[in-house]
């Protein structure tokens, strides 16, 4: 793809993520909005031209990307309704995809948080081969817009990249929004408390390690969770961009249990605030521990830990 059609995509993108932040209730986004790929490209050039946007853009703040598109985003329009969450992705021609590689254990991963952050939820749809649509049981516990991200990866072949796409929905009700949030790095989460120590630097791969205890004394019996102990979502504070983080270490088998500590790899592609959200399992349960933290600038990241900032 030439420079002009590279800008004409990224335009479109940016116009639906725009259209969808002012989506009621039931968020529809016509697959006719977005275009493929600019001219005829193999695989080759596709692979290429995912990794080069991935490495240098966020993820998440459009609904189409790598040629594929979030499209027919419905769910419950006020709180308090029982209902469906449903939305279907389409490939470059149009159609449904219904072929996915399995990433941390799932064909796709579900995130939905309120744009302040808080109200976080990570699920796992079912599919319905027969139509294309995903879908979820689904509550509003609270009003106001909602981002909703689709994490997969096609079954395109063994150089698949990694799809992140993006979408609103507008919850109706009294509106209580959070305050901005401060740096934080420890979190109390059902009778856990976690500190999260590390360095998170724009532009470059730095350590996070999560530690988890309980009554004060570690905890050894973390579970296999999504393909390791603990799954890590980041998300950069006002447009919510989405960094895809990595845990580190071997993946554990089934009957395997660890603990105290959780190491992952995480790049912030600009310095800034960050709101992170670890889910890990004990007994069967998920619990969800919630962080804040600022990435600095260049390669001058500041390393925070429990002891200064209590996260």
């Amino acid at each position: 793809m030439n420079a002009a059609g590279r800008l004409t995509a990224y335009a479109a993108g940016l116009a639906i993520a725009f259209a969808g932040a002012f989506g009621i209730a039931a968020v529809a986004v016509p697959p006719s909005v977005v275009t493929g790929w600019e001219g005829k490209t193999d695989m080759n050039d596709r692979h290429t031209m995912a990794h080069e946007e991935s490495s240098t853009a966020p993820a998440g703040l459009s609904a189409s990307a790598g040629g594929y598109l979030l499209t027919d985003v419905s769910a419950p329009g006020t709180t308090g309704q029982p209902g469906d969450l449903d939305f279907r992705i389409h490939d470059e021609a149009g159609r449904p995809l219904l072929d996915y590689t399995a990433s941390h254990d799932k064909d796709l991963h579900l995130i939905v948080v309120r744009s302040d952050g808080t109200h976080f939820r990570h699920v796992h749809p079912t599919l319905d081969r027969a139509t294309g649509t995903w879908s979820a049981p689904w509550r509003w516990d609270a009003a106001g817009t909602y981002r909703v991200y689709t994490d997969f990866t096609p079954a395109a072949g063994k150089d698949a990249a990694n799809v992140t796409l993006t979408s609103s929905v507008d919850v109706a009700g009294d509106l209580a929004p959070a305050a901005a949030p401060a740096v934080r790095t420890t979190s109390v989460v059902d009778g856990f408390s976690v500190a999260l120590s590390g360095r998170l630097t724009a532009g470059t791969t730095g350590e996070l390690t999560a530690t988890v205890t309980r009554d004060g004394r570690p905890v050894t019996a973390l579970e296999p969770y999504l393909g390791a102990y603990g799954h890590l979502v980041a998300l950069r504070q006002g447009d919510l961009a989405y960094l895809h983080v990595h845990p580190q270490g071997a993946e554990p088998g089934p009957g395997d249990r660890g603990g105290p500590r959780i190491a992952f790899a995480a790049q912030a592609p600009t310095a800034g605030r960050y709101l992170l959200y670890l889910d890990f399992q004990v007994g069967g349960q998920v619990h969800t521990a919630t962080f804040v933290l600022d990435a600095a600038r260049g390669g001058a990241g500041t390393t925070h830990d429990t002891d200064s900032h209590g996260h």
